[in-house]
């Protein structure tokens, strides 16, 4: 290794840039591309893109940084505690003098970066909701129009049409092909799940291919495709065809089938079958119908000859309401009789304390004039006055001659 900065005792002394970049320059000389192992820590992810780490053993740490363009070919989530192997270079950041890794790469160690995105994307739609079984919906019984979203040449379409058609000739199918496995497949498979739900008219959908290796199969793994079968109007089969590992599709479908086949005889029922069971229901039915039929004859045969001659009641309740009027008429007469009894009475009562009725018994009532009282009190009158005397018939005037006051 060798250094081009001053030896001690020398006439020109170095600043602290001049010194930083003579250490940056020797580094990234003698430091070309390296490969390092060490566990993350302090991990930031600005809204830069940029990723920012401590990438520390038992002893030591180094900061790191990986920049945006290499932080977005990431397969996995990067986060603190996991152990990595990083490919970059060493260099100084000048501005605070501190050694660095700039990250070119980066790779879980241990756990395949495809692997450890998968179970982070597995947690992350869990933790949603997404896998939960209350989610699902059921599947329609008999579907008229059923939707595929598959690629166009492959054994899986072959497989399902000749199920389809099989078992069910009167159902329609509509063929939504797409890639289903490389660059891309991903977003042709959710593109196809959302062109039938928006164009197709089905009932139901199914999503899958044939069998493949894990690679293979990675397009049913991506987050765009698991959005898809969730935001689906129309319930989703998933049919991926792997019988070892289930695939997020599957955990986010409305219901799952180990292959294209299976998808196909869980869609529609056989109509050969259905048409069997129409066949017993009716004859079942119509069995079911003559019974109760014949058990309301019975009944109704039964009643008609427990049931008496209507012409007997009627009669019977002529004759009690003939009763009802006549106790209720001699029960009104009565009580005029009575009524008229005591008014006759009182009538009687009344006549006795009448004026009238004590004048007619040989007295008069005798009135002043022209003042018309009524003279009560001899004392009050004067010998020559004329006064006014009423009787029981007609009245008569005479003058007072003489006054004779009444002695106590």
């Amino acid at each position: 290794m060798t250094t081009s900065a001053l030896a001690p005792g020398s006439s020109r002394a170095l600043s602290v840039t001049d010194l930083a970049s003579l250490i940056q320059g020797q580094l990234e000389a003698d430091f070309g591309d390296i490969w390092v192992v060490g566990e993350l820590s302090g991990l930031r992810t600005p809204a830069s893109g940029h990723i920012y780490f401590t990438l520390k053993d038992d002893t030591s740490q180094l900061r790191g940084v990986m920049f945006r363009g290499y932080a977005r070919l990431l397969r996995f989530r990067p986060e603190d505690g996991l152990e990595v192997l990083i490919r970059g270079r060493v260099s100084l950041y000048s501005a605070r003098g501190d050694l660095q890794v700039y990250a070119a790469s980066m790779e879980p160690r241990g756990l395949g970066g495809q692997q450890l995105a998968l179970e982070q994307l597995k947690a992350k739609l869990a933790a949603e909701g997404l896998f939960a079984p209350e989610r699902k919906r059921p599947l329609p019984f008999f579907p008229r129009r059923v939707g595929v979203v598959t690629a166009l040449g492959g054994a899986a379409i072959q497989d399902i049409l000749t199920i389809l058609h099989g078992r069910c000739p009167y159902t329609k199918v509509v063929v939504r092909p797409t890639k289903v496995q490389g660059a891309g497949a991903g977003v042709e498979i959710a593109a196809g799940i959302n062109d039938l739900n928006e164009h197709g008219q089905v009932e139901v959908i199914i999503v899958g291919r044939g069998g493949g290796s894990r690679e293979d199969l990675y397009a049913f793994n991506e987050e765009v495709v698991a959005r898809a079968i969730v935001a689906s109007d129309r319930p989703v089969i998933a049919a991926v065809g792997h019988e070892i590992d289930l695939s997020i599709a599957d955990l986010v479908a409305d219901s799952r089938a180990p292959t294209p086949t299976a998808a196909a005889e869980m869609v529609v029922p056989v109509w050969a079958d259905l048409s069997d069971r129409v066949v017993d229901t009716a004859r079942a039915l119509t069995t079911a119908m003559q019974r109760t039929v014949t058990d309301r004859r019975r009944q109704a045969m039964q009643l008609e000859e427990r049931m008496r001659d209507p012409q007997h009641q009627v009669d019977a309740l002529r004759e009690r309401t003939r009763i009802a009027l006549a106790r209720l008429h001699s029960a009104l007469q009565s009580k005029n009789e009575g009524a008229r009894a005591r008014l006759e009475d009182l009538a009687a009562t009344l006549n006795s304390l009448s004026p009238l009725a004590v004048l007619g018994r040989g007295y008069s009532l005798t009135r002043t004039i022209p003042e018309n009282a009524v003279v009560r009190d001899a004392a009050t009158l004067r010998p020559g006055e004329n006064v006014r005397l009423t009787f029981a018939q007609g009245e008569a005037q005479a003058r007072i001659e003489e006054v004779t006051p009444s002695i106590d």
